[in-house]
This record gives structure tokens, C-alpha cells and sequence, in this order.
């Protein structure tokens, strides 16, 4: 038997025992599972702040609820919970980096090699924060919050380009990237994290979400899915009507 014949039996082989196991389970009426039969998720804890200072909490509210501004489409980032979201990553293992390789030696490297410095995410906001507070303040004359949107998005696009300077050696292009990728992931990450509250962003779109099945609108194009989405807790929104 050559190498060809044997893979091409093997795989047939493979087929016809999948087949009869797919039949030997076959069921009506019923799932083939309980939920949360396995590891459950865990809820974040509500109420108060794990790493945030208050003085954090004001700018952060501010600054995500210009990144996401309250419109006809969803409520302000702020109001989605995108604040608590990160407060409560900032608090657990992604603040500590506990997945990430933080050994030096620490130098300067290529945009494309990422993330090359020894603070981890927490460290990142908090000398960030003070920085964007102080720079603002001494830019524009008055704290972030305080200024009009306008001027609130120029502060922001300016830190984006790296033309607001911030002290301490914080890169100012790069804590801005990280800003705005964790106020995203709050938006649009399962409720179960925090963010999402309501699951608007979910509604905006249109996302089933953690639903079991929804097979039947797979290849439905263009058309909005009527039954809104289910997040990992269960707990199902129904989509706003229109």
C-alpha cells in the first residue's frame, strides 16, 4: 500500500466512524448539553471601582464618552459601561501582563514589533492618565472634562498623532491606541465583562450573540435578525422595534 492509498482509506475510514457517531447521538426535542454544565463564566463584580482612582474615573468617562458619543444609534460609552470594563481588566491578570513576555532587555524597536517597554497595562494607564491630565491642563487651560467637545477631540486627535507630548516618557501615540482598543472591547465584548450594558452595541449591529442556534438566518443577507441577542449569562434583550 502506497502513501496515497493509505491516507484516502484512512480518511474514509474517519468519515464512516464520524457518521456512525453522529447517528448514535442523534436526538428530538431536547439539547445534547446543560448550560454552564462545564466552567460557568464569572460575572464582574458590580459596584465601585478595583483600580481606578476617582480622579481616573472622571477623565476615563470623559474620554470614552467622546471615543463613543451618544447618538440615535446607542448610548455613550460611559453609559455602556466601557469604564467598568476596563477597570476591572486593569484589576485582574491582563493589568498585570500575566500573558505577556515582560523581560528585558527594553529598547526601542520597529512598529511592527509591538509593545517594547517594561510597564504593564496598569502601570501604562495610570502614568498615561496623569500625563494626558497634566498635558490638557497645560495645552487647552482647563482639565478634559471641563472643555468643550470640540476642543476634547482636538486634545484626543493630537494625542492620537503624537503632537500633545506627554511627560514622564509616555508615549503618547501608544496609550492612545491602547485607550481605544480596551474602550472598544468594552463596547462590543460580552456584558458578562462589564461592558456592553444592555448588549446596545449588540443591537446596533445586529449580533445574535451567544445564542445556541441561529442556523435559519445564516444566509439571510441584509435583513436585520428579529430576535436580539443572548449574552453567555443567558439573560436575552429584545431588539428595539424599527
Amino acid at each position: 500500500m502506497n502513501r496515497r492509498t493509505f491516507l484516502t482509506t484512512t480518511a474514509v475510514g474517519l468519515v464512516a466512524l464520524a457518521s456512525g457517531v453522529a447517528q448514535a447521538r442523534s436526538i428530538s426535542g431536547a439539547v445534547p448539553w446543560e448550560a454552564f454544565a462545564g466552567e460557568p463564566p464569572t460575572p464582574v463584580t458590580p459596584g465601585g471601582w478595583h483600580f481606578f482612582q476617582p480622579r481616573e474615573v472622571v477623565l476615563m468617562e470623559a474620554i470614552v464618552d467622546r471615543l463613543i458619543p451618544a447618538d440615535d444609534l446607542s448610548p455613550s460609552g460611559r453609559d455602556c459601561g466601557c469604564v467598568v470594563y476596563v477597570d476591572r481588566q486593569l484589576a485582574g491578570s491582563f493589568g498585570e501582563a500575566a500573558r505577556l513576555y515582560m523581560k528585558g532587555p527594553f529598547l526601542p524597536g520597529l512598529p511592527t514589533q509591538g509593545y517594547q517597554n517594561s510597564l504593564t497595562p496598569a502601570g501604562r494607564y495610570r502614568a498615561g492618565l496623569a500625563a494626558f491630565d497634566k498635558a490638557v491642563s497645560d495645552t487647552f487651560g482647563g482639565r478634559f472634562e471641563t472643555l468643550s467637545p470640540g476642543k476634547q477631540d482636538q486634545a484626543l486627535s493630537e494625542l492620537e498623532t503624537g503632537k500633545l507630548k506627554l511627560s514622564g516618557k509616555v508615549d503618547g501615540k501608544g496609550f492612545f491606541a491602547l485607550v481605544l482598543e480596551n474602550t472598544m472591547e468594552g463596547f462590543f465584548a460580552d456584558p458578562v465583562h462589564g461592558g456592553n450594558r444592555d448588549m446596545a452595541s449588540w443591537k446596533m449591529i445586529g449580533f445574535p450573540g451567544a445564542r445556541y442556534d441561529y442556523r435559519d438566518w445564516v444566509d439571510q443577507h441584509d435583513k436585520p435578525y428579529p430576535r436580539g441577542p443572548v449574552s453567555i449569562l443567558g439573560n436575552i434583550v429584545q431588539a428595539k422595534a424599527g
